[in-house]
């Protein structure tokens, strides 16, 4: 009779485990799981810590934060344990052909992505990631102060922002103007007259979203600076954008 027990009792968890599990990458594991990559192979940020640090504050509560540099995490298998991916100031050519195929095939099924700063300097070789983050970095000013026109108040990353954003950072130029993109929607862009060497002939976008097939991905451009991590607004910012690629928003925080 024991014996009899015990195995209707593995069979119900074995059916449960397999109810619950995720039926495909589109769908948010709970706890919501998000990497934090942050591997370079050019320019390094002294900002990343101060980065890392601020994501992982910011989405306190929300979701599970883990940073990484090891790029071979990038594989069907774990990357499927993960709403969204970030990709925080990265550079270069940060992934092999394999792991670029993972990551590939996660957004594409449903998975998240979030950029911030030079994740547009990264990858430049690989035609589907310029597609997907929308624009790739070639060069900035020196870091000064300048307006940022926020032209969507509905996003989740740009709800909380004034229409006309006064803030301190590097500003970078991009190969091709976002907005000429098919599939981006601009959330904000640059006041080139409010600051020295704008450089994209007045129509200067910052930060973005697209849809790569299932997948969610945003950009912001900011994020240059170790004080923009402690700026309230940026942090508002980065939180918002990063829980909207993983399809939540600040009503699912506790």
């Amino acid at each position: 009779m024991k014996r009899v027990c015990i195995f209707v009792c593995a069979s119900l968890l074995v059916s449960c485990a397999r109810e619950t599990r995720p039926t495909d990458q589109g769908a948010i594991k709970s706890p919501v799981r998000v990497l934090l990559f942050s591997k370079t192979a050019g320019f390094r940020h002294t900002s990343i810590p101060v980065g890392i640090e601020c994501v992982r504050e910011v989405l306190s509560g929300t979701a599970a934060v883990e940073a990484t540099e090891d790029s071979s995490r990038f594989n069907d298998v774990e990357l499927a344990t993960f709403a969204a991916v970030v990709f925080l100031s990265t550079t270069g050519d940060v992934l092999d052909p394999s792991e670029q195929d993972a990551l590939q095939r996660f957004i594409e099924n449903g998975g998240g992505f979030a950029g911030i700063h030079a994740a547009s300097d990264t990858e430049h070789d690989w035609p589907w990631f310029t597609e997907m983050i929308g624009a790739r970095f070639i060069g900035h000013p020196p870091v000064q102060t300048a307006t940022i026109l926020v032209e969507d108040r509905t996003h989740e990353s740009t709800r909380m922002l004034p229409t006309r954003w006064q803030r301190t950072d590097e500003w970078y130029l991009f190969h091709r103007n976002p907005r000429s993109v098919d599939g981006i929607h601009v959330l904000a862009s640059l006041d080139d007259s409010t600051y020295e060497s704008g450089g994209m002939d007045g129509d200067h976008p910052c930060a973005w979203w697209r849809l790569m097939g299932r997948g969610r991905c945003w950009y912001t451009a900011g994020g240059h600076t170790e004080e923009s991590f402690q700026e309230p607004l940026f942090r508002d910012h980065l939180r918002g954008g990063i829980l909207w690629a993983c399809s939540l928003s600040a009503a699912d925080s506790p």
